[in-house]
């Protein structure tokens, strides 16, 4: 059984729109990067989950009642630690997970696999190695490839 985690973005739907009120997480973080990321999750047919350096793990479909400006990469911003990260992760039973594929950056890779050490899920980041536009390109791509699977085509030579 497989989980896609991707991090949460600096942008989010208050930026633009301050009347917006709560949100489902899956519609608050508003960057080209992080819609790739969501796009990219959704098409790959299994569970996946944001990771916000505010709330922790959380699903698509909780509430963030409104905006933050909370990062793994500024310890003055107060990032979620890792013992509630550890505790998250049994409390909503992530250890389940044969693979973990984490999308986001340095930061959230290592939260995620120290999170995660005393499961035996294997830790994946495919776009870890690649800048920010080539990781938006291959996600698209794999994004389309998955969809257009769904609908029984496929442009993979055979």
């Amino acid at each position: 059984m497989r989980l896609v985690i991707i991090g949460c973005g600096k942008s989010k739907i208050w930026d633009g729109q301050s009347e917006a009120g709560p949100q489902k997480a899956k519609d608050v973080y508003t960057s080209g990067f992080a819609t790739v990321k969501r796009e990219y999750a959704q098409s790959q047919g299994c569970d996946w989950m944001i990771l916000s350096a505010k709330y922790g793990f959380i699903r698509p479909d909780f509430v963030i009642p409104e905006t933050y400006n909370v990062t793994f990469k500024d310890s003055a911003t107060h990032p979620i630690s890792l013992p509630e990260l550890r505790r998250q992760v049994e409390e909503l039973g992530l250890g389940r997970y044969d693979e973990v594929t984490v999308v986001g950056g340095v930061e959230y890779i290592k939260a995620i696999t120290d999170a995660f050490t005393s499961t035996a899920a294997r830790i994946v980041a495919p776009f870890a190695r690649h800048p920010m536009g080539k990781q938006m390109e291959m996600m698209s791509d794999e994004t389309r490839e998955q969809n257009l699977l769904r609908h029984g085509e496929s442009r993979r030579p055979a």
